[in-house]
């Protein structure tokens, strides 16, 4: 197994950017966002390393340069001002000389929200993906991505699948992501938009990988490659198919309704830890 030294951070998707504070300028916002959000928890976590130069990769979005505004003024009001843009809609904009530099020299890695598909799409195979990944693996950097960003970090990805019709068969589908984590499939937007069923299917196809679905406002720091932290306002939500005595998907036929039987479920809110390697919980002592 690798000793991976880098933090990853998948995150939900929604995370607080400050804006309830500006508008409301309550005791609450200022504490969720100041001190225990999930944009903070990013700030401590490359504080470790050094002071933040964070580079910013909006290529999942269709709107990339409202992100990049969206995002500058979140981390500036949390104090980071060092904060680049990689703004990279196609192939042919991404190993270019000054992208690749900017990735060696800053410590905190950020992909946006969108379509996954297309940050795959784009990013995949390419010299400055395999230079993120090796930064992720040998040094003490922060990788996080939002929504599309953090869907993208397994070596599964779901890039389409409505969640009205994700109980029946093959109405979910799957490609390749960019596997910072390995045997793991995550799910955003996990309670707003829905998605147990969606993620179930994804766990009963592939049994061997866990499912994370992960709340809005609600991430995880991984640290070791496979020490889970849960952070945010929400909760995360595990599906565990290792266990599955039965599932009728190799006898029906497309579009009809699934059946699955033993998959264990674990919920965990901030604070709570988990082992990606062991599929269990971690209490105080057991790390």
């Amino acid at each position: 197994m690798i000793d991976v030294k880098g933090f990853l951070v998948p995150i939900g998707g929604a995370e607080d950017k400050g804006i309830d504070y500006i508008k409301t300028a309550s005791e609450k916002a200022r504490f969720d966002f100041f001190e225990a959000g999930i944009l903070r928890q990013i700030v401590k976590l490359v504080e470790q390393v050094g002071s933040p130069r964070i580079e910013l990769i909006t290529t999942a979005s269709s709107f990339p340069e409202k992100m990049e505004e969206t995002y500058c003024k979140a981390f500036g009001k949390l104090g980071c001002d060092n904060m680049g843009h990689l703004f990279i809609t196609h192939r042919d904009q991404v190993d270019t000389e000054e992208h690749l530099e900017r990735i060696e020299a800053c410590n905190c890695i950020i992909f946006t929200g969108g379509d996954q598909l297309r940050l795959t799409s784009i990013l995949g195979g390419t010299e400055l993906l395999a230079c993120i990944k090796r930064r992720y693996q040998e040094e003490r950097i922060v990788v996080a991505g939002t929504s599309a960003g953090a869907m993208a970090m397994g070596g599964t990805m779901i890039y389409d699948g409505n969640a009205i019709k994700a109980h029946l068969k093959g109405e979910i589908k799957f490609s390749t992501g960019f596997e910072f984590i390995s045997n793991v499939i995550i799910d955003t937007h996990f309670e707003k938009r829905g998605r147990f069923n969606r993620l179930a299917q994804a766990v009963a196809v592939q049994p061997g990988i866990l499912g994370i679905g992960l709340a809005e406002d609600t991430g995880m720091i991984i640290t070791g490659g496979h020490y889970l932290e849960v952070i945010g306002s929400g909760i995360i939500t595990i599906l565990d198919g290792k266990n599955i005595t039965y599932t009728n998907l190799i006898d029906i036929s497309e579009r009809m309704p699934i059946s699955v039987e033993n998959i264990v479920v674990h919920i965990l809110s901030q604070g709570e830890k988990y082992d990606l390697i062991t599929h269990e919980p971690v209490r105080p002592g057991k790390q």
